[in-house]
């Protein structure tokens, strides 16, 4: 994989450079609530206007059906990546049409571009692979080098991340490069003690993951949502919190697993319960309590880890040499059910050991929750791409960047 530096090394002056990047961010009444992917893409983009590069950034941002929509507008976007960057950012208002074409004719040396959210373009997601080859042509004709950045969509087959690289020159930005990196330490000689923390809401979205965790890490912590199909398969009443019945089998087949192969598989000893799932947007104060993980009320449900958990989960991480964490312990977003996942962002602060924050919902906790970014090991961009890493999976963004 030939990455940004061997590109500056060749010349970049007065280059188009297509950076796909991730841009995308969360945005609440279209104001942007954690600008952490933003930030993750500077040194790249930087790197290159520096050099003389014309700079044209592309991203995703949501779900929108193939079709513009104003509610999943770059916009935002661009503009806080001009305020960032201290520099004016053009912005085209669609991803391959006249006005990204006028817009990257425009550019000068050193100067930078956003163009529209390229989920506007059907061709972008499309599972055909002339309509995506096609739209991949199109966004070719607007660049002579392509800089893969966007580690957040890596697990995507989909056009500027998959098909362009292959129409132009192509490179791992930094933070590409970083990633991978980092993950090559949760899988390539590990240093030991290896422990995973994993929470969040669906444990069907981990199974592949714990598999293969199984036969590498030496303790696996189990919170979030998932925690109680986990409780379920003990025998224990979970009353109305989150659960995945179906899923119940194959978690107890991985108890079992865990346990042969001598792999600590850690459930919650005691749990935060109440009888309503909390109001996230006001956050008043919730009727709550702690119980007993196997002692949950018919009619109440599990919203967080309690303290004893809390203390035993901090101290299965204290000795641990390698630490990746994916997945809240519990609503973090609301205070009362914040607590679980503080006490783990906190242990994996007090460790000696290396430390990874495997993106998603666990890395907008450790920004909502005040912890300081820089005291982590690393904090990935991509939560459902380090999680398909570490699954064993090829990863179509980075198998598009190896050739």
């Amino acid at each position: 994989m030939k990455t940004i530096d061997e590109l500056l090394a060749d010349g970049v002056s007065g280059k188009r450079v297509f950076v796909r990047a991730d841009l995308n961010v969360p945005l609440a009444d279209g104001t942007i609530t954690d600008d952490g992917r933003i930030r993750a893409v500077l040194p790249t983009v930087r790197a290159l206007a520096d050099a003389g590069a014309k700079v044209v950034v592309a991203s995703h941002l949501g779900r929108p059906k193939g079709a513009p929509d104003p509610a999943f507008s770059l916009a935002p976007a661009a503009s806080r990546l001009g305020e960032l960057l201290g520099a004016a950012v053009a912005f085209a208002t669609d991803t391959v049409g006249r006005s990204a074409q006028d817009t990257v004719a425009g550019l000068t040396d050193g100067q930078f571009a956003v163009l529209e959210n390229l989920r506007f373009n059907a061709g972008e997601t499309a599972k055909d692979d002339a309509e995506r080859g096609a739209f991949a042509e199109q966004l070719a004709a607007l660049a002579d080098v392509y800089v893969g950045d966007g580690f957040g969509a890596v697990h995507r087959r989909h056009a500027s991340v998959y098909d362009l690289p292959a129409r132009l020159p192509h490179y791992a930005g930094y933070l590409i490069a970083t990633e991978v990196g980092v993950l090559k330490k949760l899988t390539d000689d590990v240093k030991r003690p290896y422990v995973v923390a994993l929470g969040g809401a669906k444990v069907s979205d981990k199974l592949a993951v714990i598999d293969q965790l199984l036969g590498k890490a030496d303790r696996l912590l189990i919170g979030g949502g998932m925690a109680y199909t986990f409780l379920k398969a003990k025998g224990y009443e979970v009353g109305i919190s989150l659960l995945q019945e179906d899923q119940v089998p194959a978690v107890t087949e991985y108890l079992e697993r865990a346990e042969k192969q001598g792999v600590e598989l850690v459930l919650p000893v005691d749990v935060v319960v109440s009888r309503e799932f909390p109001d996230l947007k006001a956050k008043a104060p919730t009727e709550h309590s702690v119980v007993d993980a196997d002692k949950i009320p018919a009619d109440q449900e599990g919203l967080d880890i309690g303290p004893k958990t809390r203390e035993l989960y901090a101290s299965k991480l204290a000795d641990a040499a390698t630490v990746f964490w994916n997945g809240p312990m519990g609503v973090f977003e609301h205070p009362d059910y914040a607590e679980g996942t503080k006490a783990v962002a906190q242990a994996l602060l007090d460790t000696d050991g290396f430390t990874v924050v495997g993106g998603g919902d666990s890395a907008a906790a450790v920004r909502t929750l005040g912890f300081d970014e820089n005291a982590f090991g690393h904090i990935s961009t991509g939560g459902g791409a380090s999680l398909e890493y570490l699954e064993g999976k090829t990863l179509p963004g980075l198998a598009a960047l190896e050739d």
